[in-house]
């Protein structure tokens, strides 16, 4: 009886003690990116020294301000040019511009859907035929690195519980399955670790 209130306790508190450790986890970014400014900025004002939720606080406004002022700038003429200015720069830049164009590219397909990519749900047979990974497809065609690629894919295969690692693998396109789901419930799905089953319908799996 105590080990099953324990249990049923534990359970309970986990996601929100996971939920709390990952907000702490974003606000300790948050002020390490702000904080000198802040303190510099209540010196200047007479304050004394902001304690930490304060910064927690004052800082995540900043970021909301930020993001705000940069999804307002780019949609207007200047802030593209300024943008573009920017992206030339970093793909000047040794070794960044390897980093920065991929994520540049991944976060484009998610955003906008470009081609297709990410749109299909697939499930893909890995690592043996009795079991399955939901993964994305993120474009047609790897002749460019298979003898014949034209009939392959590339497929994107997230991690849980962090869908921005996972790895790529190029196989024949009739390899998938479909799923009749969206990105959005796959995402979820792999997030939650497959605990928030989407309402989706099963796939038809090949035998």
């Amino acid at each position: 009886m105590i080990r099953k209130r324990l249990l049923a306790g534990l359970f309970s508190l986990l996601p929100l003690g996971i939920t709390i450790w990952f907000l702490k986890i974003v606000f300790n970014v948050l002020i390490g990116i702000f904080k000198a400014p802040l303190n510099q900025t209540a010196k200047l004002l007479g304050l004394g020294q902001p304690v930490y939720w304060q910064l927690a606080v004052f800082s995540l406004l900043a970021m909301v301000i930020l993001l705000f002022a940069v999804g307002t700038l780019v949609q207007n003429y200047m802030g593209r040019r300024l943008m573009g200015w920017l992206d030339s720069l970093m793909m000047n830049i040794p070794w960044v511009k390897g980093v920065y164009g991929a994520i540049k590219q991944v976060m484009g397909a998610i955003q906008n859907g470009k081609g297709g990519s990410f749109r299909e749900v697939v499930l893909v047979r890995w690592p043996n035929s009795n079991m399955r990974l939901v993964g994305f497809v993120a474009s047609r065609g790897c002749a460019w690195a298979i003898e014949g690629g034209e009939g392959y894919i590339t497929v994107y295969i997230p991690t849980s519980p962090n869908p921005t690692t996972g790895m790529v693998v190029m196989l024949e396109e009739s390899a998938v399955t479909r799923l009749d789901m969206t990105p959005e419930q796959a995402l979820t799905w792999v997030v939650s670790s497959g605990v928030a089953v989407p309402g989706a319908k099963p796939a038809v799996v090949e035998q």
